[in-house]
């Protein structure tokens, strides 16, 4: 079995977000967003590390306890900013983790029990990548852009991921799509082993990821496997102010 302290948990935040500058230090209930975040993600594994580019981060996450590490600003993905930070916790602690979690810092109502079932999925020697996936509760949400799809095979590894509704209804009215087939909304958490992290890290973009504007979509069209455990708790993504304000309401 896969034991807590052998997985390492990153929560990559950048302070420059386009839509919501500053995002992981605004307050939610008195704390800062990434705050939240890494206090699920500490219930889980005894090591966790925020992995950002700004020292106004790195201060706030050590002002509440919590541990840091700085990585350059010049990442292009959340992805590759947890392959520089594995390997800077790497090389300070002198050991190995088995699994690498990515955690997005904001994500402040994830529970722990969702990073848990992915680390679980570890016990089986050939998972590669993890991730999750909620099932659509409304029939309208299938159709949000926003709200990315993925559809996986019978032994719940990824198919595809898609910002349309899939699969596809042929011969039925959209508004009945939800009644005929389950869709899952994918929930944009990721656990690696770190020898794929690295591997992943060195790909080029591909038409799939190009067109769908949607990063797994290059490791699939490179031939990973991406594991799919289902949750069943509703986790709010914070990408802007507006959905701060949502929360509050």
């Amino acid at each position: 079995m896969m034991k807590r302290d052998n997985a390492l948990i990153l929560i990559p935040s950048r302070y420059a977000s386009t839509r919501f500058p500053g995002k992981p230090l605004v307050e939610i209930e008195g704390k800062p967003m990434v705050q939240h975040v890494y206090e699920k993600a500490i219930a889980v594994s005894p090591f966790v590390y925020v992995a950002t580019d700004d020292e106004r981060i790195r201060a706030a996450v050590e002002a509440f306890g919590g541990r840091a590490v700085m990585t350059s600003a010049s990442h292009r993905s959340g992805t590759d900013r947890c392959y520089e930070a594995y390997l800077k916790v790497k090389e300070a602690l002198g050991r190995d983790f088995d699994v690498v979690v990515n955690v997005q810092g904001d994500e402040p109502f994830i529970i722990p029990e969702q990073i848990e079932s992915l680390i679980e999925r570890f016990n089986e020697p050939d998972v590669q990548i993890a991730t999750l996936a909620k099932p659509f509760e409304r029939g309208d949400e299938i159709f949000d852009p926003n709200k990315v799809k993925v559809v996986f095979s019978a032994r719940q590894t990824a198919i595809y991921f898609s910002r349309s509704p899939i699969p596809y209804c042929r011969g039925t009215e959209p508004e009945k799509w939800l009644d005929r087939v389950s869709y899952y909304k994918h929930v944009g958490m990721y656990a690696y082993r770190p020898e794929i992290l690295k591997e992943v890290t060195s790909l080029t973009p591909g038409i799939l990821e190009q067109a769908e504007s949607l990063e797994q979509l290059r490791w699939l069209e490179n031939g990973y496997t991406i594991a799919v455990s289902i949750t069943h708790h509703e986790s709010i993504g914070i990408d802007t102010p507006e959905d701060l304000k949502k929360i509050h309401c």
